[in-house]
């Protein structure tokens, strides 16, 4: 079980980023799965989630409305489309998933909003 997470880079405030979550040695819609981010000095909080049984989507109240969870069950992959991002959104953003009972994680990637 991988997960590779891309797409973060630096923006300024007000624009758009979207990640990916590639993953392999599971269907990306058989389990839960979902993003985390880690700004410096804070813990680590989820954001956004996905169930497996039917899709259904939550978001934490601090990127509900601007950011949007997806999946494309031929690529494999998990997608956040990140609109409208605030300098608070700045942290390592991270994607996981709940496979047989066991968390596994991606590896990062850096999202930098300037101001």
């Amino acid at each position: 079980v991988q997960l590779q997470a891309s797409g973060g880079g630096l923006v300024q405030a007000g624009g758009s980023l979207r990640l990916s979550c590639e993953v392999s040695g599971f269907t990306v819609d058989a389990y839960a799965i979902g993003w985390f981010r880690q700004a410096p000095g804070k813990e680590r909080e989820g954001i956004s989630c996905i169930s497996a049984s039917d899709g259904s989507r939550w978001y934490s109240q601090s990127v509900k409305g601007r950011f949007t969870i997806s999946r494309d069950n031929r690529k494999n992959t998990m997608y956040l489309q990140m609109n409208s991002l605030k300098p608070e959104d700045t942290a390592v953003y991270f994607c996981a998933t709940d496979y047989r009972g066991r968390d596994y994680w991606g590896q990062g990637t850096q999202v930098t909003v300037s101001s």
